[in-house]
């Protein structure tokens, strides 16, 4: 698997494009905005889209669906709990950013467990909720998509509408703690860490 990070749209969201260098095949994790780059991105090595996957429904990591769903024809996927965001203003917060309050139609929803194959390379859900409650984070390998449940030294906010702290640290420890020190976690926003690293330095877990 390797792996493309665009910082996208008016929060600075990290858009991740994960794909098979055998097949060509790829998965666009949050598009948060700026349609043009993630779709520049993709034509510059020749990657076809076999789903958009949303972390969850805040619109900073949703307002590009529906331009990259309509070039590439990929379907949406997200967790069930987090679906019916993508088409409220209100709880995906886009009436706040003064972008589109509709943010596409889901596809397909996503629960814990689910194994996604792109390629020749799988993708794991791990439901996090505590941010949102259909928070996922995305597991392949050596590599983890955290979305807004944990970042550098820190973890999501839990003060936006479905939040819930206690929920978002028993997230953490039972679905990202448990896994090896050296499995690197690639977040919704600032730099990329590793799980040995947030397990030695986080200090809202330990």
């Amino acid at each position: 698997m390797k792996i493309i990070h665009l910082e996208v749209g008016s929060l600075g969201t990290n858009c991740y494009i994960a794909w098979c260098e055998f097949t060509k095949k790829a998965v666009v994790i949050d598009p948060g905005g700026d349609p043009a780059r993630i779709l520049s991105a993709l034509r510059s090595e020749g990657l076809s889209v076999d789903a958009i996957i949303n972390t969850h429904g805040h619109a900073d990591h949703v307002m590009a669906n529906t331009k990259i769903q309509e070039v590439t024809k990929a379907p949406l996927w997200i967790h069930s709990a987090d679906a019916d965001m993508l088409g409220s203003g209100s709880r995906n917060l886009s009436s706040f950013l003064g972008g589109a309050t509709s943010c596409g139609t889901a596809d397909r929803l996503l629960k814990d467990g689910d194994v996604l194959t792109i390629g020749e390379f799988a993708i794991k859900v791990l439901h996090t909720p505590g941010h949102t409650p259909g928070g996922i984070c995305l597991l392949s390998d050596k590599a983890v998509f955290v979305g807004d449940t944990l970042f550098a030294e820190s973890i999501g906010r839990t003060d936006f509408p479905g939040g819930s702290y206690s929920q978002l640290i028993n997230s953490i420890k039972t679905k990202l703690m448990t896994l090896e020190d050296d499995v690197k976690a690639y977040p919704g926003h600032g730099p990329a860490t590793t799980i040995g690293w947030e397990r030695r330095q986080n200090p809202f877990i330990q």
